[in-house]
């Protein structure tokens, strides 16, 4: 579950220093998954993430990953934030230079197909790490 995004280029988060220092100074675009061993994070979350990184001209500069459940102290601190959203697992965030600016959440997730996941990050991507001349 880990290596599904690790494999394609994911950085994890291990401790909330790691998570203080690579999302609010982040420069230029961040992807954080927030992962799970839930049957929507198998079967839509990852694959849709990697569908939307395959199929995409326009990508993040940096790609993160928390995994709830098992890197806890991790993952309470990156929810900080995705405030105003709930704590919810799995979901995707999109930050522009350390700023929240696209959510996909557990609702967005459960029960839609990775290409309808794709699709929605493709779009986020177009609009937020394009490169604008």
């Amino acid at each position: 579950m880990r290596k599904e995004l690790t494999s394609i280029g994911f950085a994890e988060l291990k401790d909330s220093i790691e998570v203080d220092t690579q999302i609010p100074q982040s420069k230029g675009t961040t992807l954080l998954v927030v992962n799970s061993v839930c049957g929507c994070a198998a079967g839509a979350a990852r694959p849709g993430v990697r569908l939307a990184l395959l199929k995409s001209e326009s990508k993040p500069d940096n790609l993160l990953t928390v995994f709830a459940g098992q890197d806890v102290e991790a993952t309470a601190q990156a929810r900080k934030y995705l405030a105003p959203y709930p704590p919810s697992s799995p979901c995707i965030a999109l930050f522009k230079d350390g700023r929240l600016v696209h959510m996909v959440e557990r609702h967005h997730i459960e029960g839609h197909s990775a290409e309808m996941i794709a699709e929605n990050l493709n779009a986020a991507f177009d609009e937020f790490c394009a490169v604008k001349a």
